[in-house]
């Protein structure tokens, strides 16, 4: 007999709800597509990555909580918010370049200052980190 998820002792058949992860963004505007999708479901957060980074009153996963862009953008390429890659600040600098002002350094650690500093001002909300994220991932084509 073949085994298939769907099949049941009574021989009945029930769907099975199978859950397929996402796959991982590989281009800078799939990453800001993706980081978006996850400040969208989750929230913004502003003053660090995420709240509560150390777990000393929270016990929800790091991927589920709110953060800032840049944890977003991070968690979009690693799963998650505290792990750097080369894409994540690839995609940080696009960001960060792309910002009205521009940023005094454009070192690594400068432009994720940046980009924490627009997300951070009193008064930003999800849906304006949202609608950027967006906006630069469309650029190349609302150009075209």
């Amino acid at each position: 007999m073949i085994t298939d998820p769907t099949n049941v002792p009574a021989g009945d058949r029930h769907p099975v709800l199978v859950l397929l992860a996402q796959p991982r963004p590989t281009t800078v505007p799939a990453v800001l597509l993706a980081a978006g999708r996850i400040l969208q479901a989750n929230g913004l957060w502003q003053d660090d990555f995420i709240p509560d980074p150390r777990d000393r009153t929270m016990t929800t996963p790091h991927a589920s909580r709110p953060m800032s862009i840049v944890a977003a953008i991070r968690c979009a390429v690693a799963g998650d918010p505290g792990r750097e890659s080369q894409l994540a600040d690839t995609a940080i600098g696009y960001v960060a370049l792309s910002l009205d002002d521009e940023p005094a350094w454009t070192d690594a650690f400068s432009l994720r200052i940046h980009v924490e500093g627009w997300g951070d001002k009193p008064g930003r909300t999800t849906d304006d980190a949202v609608a950027l994220l967006e906006r630069l991932a469309t650029s190349s084509e609302r150009a075209a």
